[in-house]
């Protein structure tokens, strides 16, 4: 069985929101306790959450997790520093899938998904697929560290599933396009 760890990107800032969107709560937990538990319900190990911004606060958020928190002094320059920072923290693992706060309806089901497409197909890429294209929460096979080790900042890990589709196990997921990014956003999909 492929030994995977979750990494958890919560790093970017909260300009939009005018409050950091990872406390924001949903269903009764905020955005970046939903995301890590989704790790640790899917049997992921180690659970790493990447923050940047508002480190401070959001580390209290992750209190009593069994989760590994790395600091990502970089985080203005763009997701792909996240990716670095996450894949170091878990180069270990088997694989690594790639996970955001602000997809709410991301859970450990789709995770686990993922992960099987990922063992019954051999591809060294497992992704989300929705809105016509490809995307997080998405599989990387140990194979595909190296690049993602070498994505630009700016860039974030589907890069790396738009570069070689041929080797991208999709797991149909129209909910992957709702994200948190607007505080209408916020508003529209609070009460679902």
């Amino acid at each position: 069985m492929t030994r995977v760890a979750a990494v958890v990107l919560a790093a970017g800032g909260s300009s939009r929101m005018g409050r950091p969107k990872q406390l924001l709560l949903f269903r009764g937990q905020s955005l970046l306790r939903k995301a890590a538990d989704t790790g640790l319900r899917c049997g992921c190990d180690p659970v790493v959450i990447v923050l940047g911004a508002n480190a401070e606060q959001l580390q209290s958020e992750l209190m009593g997790m069994p989760v590994m928190v790395a600091d990502n002094p970089s985080w203005q320059q763009g997701p792909g520093t996240s990716v670095r920072v996450g894949l170091a923290m878990a180069a270990t693992a088997d694989a690594i899938v790639f996970l955001t706060c602000d997809q709410p309806f991301v859970d450990a089901s789709h995770v686990r998904d993922l992960v099987a497409i990922h063992e019954t197909t051999g591809r060294p890429m497992a992704a989300s697929g929705y809105g016509q294209s490809v995307g997080v929460p998405a599989l990387f096979a140990r194979q595909c560290f190296a690049e993602l080790g070498d994505i630009a900042p700016e860039a974030g890990a589907k890069q790396v599933l738009t570069r070689h589709p041929d080797l991208v196990a999709v797991v149909p997921f129209p909910a992957g396009e709702i994200d948190l990014d607007t505080p209408a956003d916020y508003a529209r999909w609070i009460t679902e």
